[in-house]
């Protein structure tokens, strides 16, 4: 590769400007330096030129031309500086603030949250300028916080007026509909919703029936938002750009207008309701010896918490125990049977908070998971294992056919060698070929460190050397379930996947034709929905991080049990046990030592005392700062 030959992708850009760009067939990034990142931010689609130098054994490069801003609009706080007016963003990774002029502010004050669109940057040296298109709130008021959030993902939180008005016709027809019509009737089965204390939206119920040669019909009922979101219309436009509902740690950002997601397509207990249903013939060993699929008309007579369920399975008695207490054990044998495949089970834990009536922490505690959350789990796995066979074989046969998957790739080679390397230090094995390894093989190992000293250090690493979960339009499985199909069909009222998979096979239950070229728009909505599953993501996280913070921010300067969760080249980041909020014990700051990083042992070693922090470590800490605004905890280590 000579210096002058020029390079096209994504470039990664820290706050501090410089940026990383990837070194084509190789794992290296070549570094940029402020100098040289020519207005290029994180995301953006650029063109880079090699330098054909090296800088502390990092090869460098420049940008030379920004071809696609990631994003234009930021959210931030607008400050002041004599008559000047500046936003500094929330989003940490744009290192510079925009100037906006005093007649684009849109009335906002100092100190307001609001969202600016860049207008233009047309000197590196400079900051780009931009106006104020949203005025949300002042800083560090906990709606105008949490908002901030939904706006900096690039979501929408107020739906269009086309499409509430859409939603809202959509009551009417409905009530003039005949509810049998084309549909299986299976409002007698014994029908029930299991969900959150909390929860608005039902995607999915379950029903069950006792048949008279022992065996046991078991129907999946999911949402037929199908029905009401067709191809086209206002309210699939608006579900395909949000492509996801966000869920923030109070309140929930819909894909769908609430007359849907909570009224139409929602399976309430005891009315009438659509739904795309998978039944099937089961015995007391979970095997499967018919299913059936296709759009139904049930009932739901019970809406259960999670709660009241494990309550009745706990005492053996209550309204449907019989039902509940079978389901329960064939969700057993099925989980048995998944992780005898070979399934990797890591468990993680989840905050859920207490707030007062403005908005704040009062309480953090862990989200508990028992016998009910797992078996509804299990029958929404069993449902998209078997939609995603039916169209997977549907495919093969007929090339007029498709389907969207829920892939999940094997681990990359390399990432294995190194777990495999470091776990065999800790005097286990992880089974691999030059790279390549089996879920069987990982679970094995997994289990083989169970009780262990180091049993969260090898279960985060090899969390971390695992590929990303993402929607594809080819099926090559899913290693983390040891699934050979797999797809999301359980909840298309929260994500647009499951839309599109509802469609696709009822094109094939009616005998309709894909063509080529939709298979490769399917693809592009895949990708897309890929995408927008991290941006909300990062909005949901940021909802947790800034209130555990906030929370922190009354206990500064007392000392707190911790995980050592991560190690970098700046500090060592740790983890709260008690409300898993993560900080960082600078490398600067610990001054008993010079302390470097070693990444294949995950770990960061004295360089005179041989004093060593490693990832999995339980470590006593004391809390030194909380800043809510940057969502930051700074940690300092208690000496033993």
């Amino acid at each position: 590769m000579t210096a002058t030959q020029n390079l096209e992708g994504i470039i990664r850009v820290t706050g501090k400007g410089v940026g990383y760009f990837p070194i084509p067939n190789t794992e290296e990034d070549y570094e940029i330096s402020p100098d040289d990142i020519n207005t290029a931010l994180n995301g953006d689609h650029v063109r880079v030129e090699p330098l054909g130098r090296e800088s502390y054994g990092r090869k460098l490069a420049r940008v030379t031309e920004v071809i696609e801003r990631k994003k234009t609009d930021f959210v931030g706080t607008l400050e002041k500086a004599g008559a000047a007016y500046f936003l500094v963003p929330d989003d940490k990774r744009m290192y510079r603030d925009i100037s906006i002029d005093p007649a684009d502010t849109l009335g906002a004050k100092e100190g307001d949250k609001v969202q600016a669109h860049m207008t233009d940057w047309p000197d590196a040296k400079k900051s780009p300028r931009g106006k104020v298109i949203r005025l949300i709130g002042k800083k560090g008021e906990h709606n105008a916080e949490m908002k901030s959030l939904v706006y900096e993902a690039g979501f929408e939180i107020d739906f269009p007026a086309d499409v509430e008005r859409e939603a809202n016709d959509w009551k009417k027809k409905f009530e003039e509909e005949d509810h049998t019509k084309d549909r299986r009737d299976m409002r007698t089965t014994t029908t029930f919703t299991i969900d959150p204390a909390d929860a608005k939206d039902f995607d999915d119920a379950i029903s069950f029936k006792k048949l008279d040669d022992g065996n046991f019909e078991i129907g999946v009922h999911i949402a037929d938002v199908s029905h009401f979101v067709t191809p086209g219309s206002a309210l699939d436009r608006e579900a395909k750009s949000r492509g996801t509902s966000i869920y923030l740690v109070d309140r929930t950002i819909p894909m769908l207008p609430e007359i849907l997601s909570n009224d139409l397509c929602s399976l309430n207990a005891n009315e009438d309701k659509y739904a795309f249903s998978s039944v099937f013939i089961m015995n007391a060993e979970g095997h499967v010896s018919d299913r059936w699929f296709g759009r139904t008309l049930i009932e739901s007579d019970k809406r259960f918490t999670y709660e009241e369920a494990q309550e009745i399975l706990d005492k053996k008695e209550g309204t449907f125990f019989e039902e509940l207490d079978t389901l329960n054990k064939i969700a057993y044998k099925l989980r048995e049977e998944k992780f005898k495949n070979g399934a990797i089970e890591f468990e993680t834990e989840e905050v859920r908070f207490e707030l007062d009536e403005r908005g704040k922490p009062i309480r953090v505690y862990k989200k508990t998971r028992k016998d009910t959350h797992k078996l509804v789990e299990d029958y929404m796995l069993l449902a998209n294992r078997e939609v995603a066979k039916v169209l997977s074989m549907a495919t093969e046969k007929n090339q007029k056919a498709a389907g969207i998957y829920r892939i999940h790739d094997a681990p990359d080679r390399d990432r294995i060698v190194t777990l495999a390397a470091f776990v065999k230090a800790l005097g286990f094995e992880l089974k691999n070929h030059e790279g390549e390894t089996t879920a069987q093989d990982i679970t094995k190992m997994l289990r083989s460190v169970e009780g262990s000293p180091v049993e969260a250090l090898v279960k985060t690493a090899a969390i971390r050397s695992m590929s990303k979960a993402v929607y594809s339009t080819a099926n090559i499985g899913h290693f983390g379930l040891a699934f050979e199909y797999y797809t999301h069909f359980t909840s298309p009222i929260r994500r647009y996947p499951d839309l599109l998979v509802h469609r696709l096979l009822f094109r094939y239950l009616t005998h309709g034709k894909i063509e080529q070229d939709e298979i490769a728009k399917y693809q592009r909505m895949a990708d897309d929905s890929s995408e927008r599953e991290i941006e909300a993501a990062e909005a949901e996280r940021g909802s947790i991080k800034y209130k555990q913070v906030e929370y922190m921010q009354d206990h500064v300067g007392e000392e707190f049990d911790a995980t050592i969760s991560g190690v970098s080249e700046w500090g060592v980041y740790v983890e709260e046990v008690n409300t898993k909020a993560e900080g960082m014990v600078r490398l600067k700051d610990m001054t008993d030592d010079f302390y470097e990083l070693d990444k294949k042992m995950y770990a960061v070693i004295g360089k005179k005392s041989g004093r060593k922090y490693q990832l999995g470590d339980k470590v006593r800490v004391k809390l030194t700062n909380a800043d809510a605004e940057r969502k930051v905890l700074d940690f300092a280590f208690v000496e033993a």
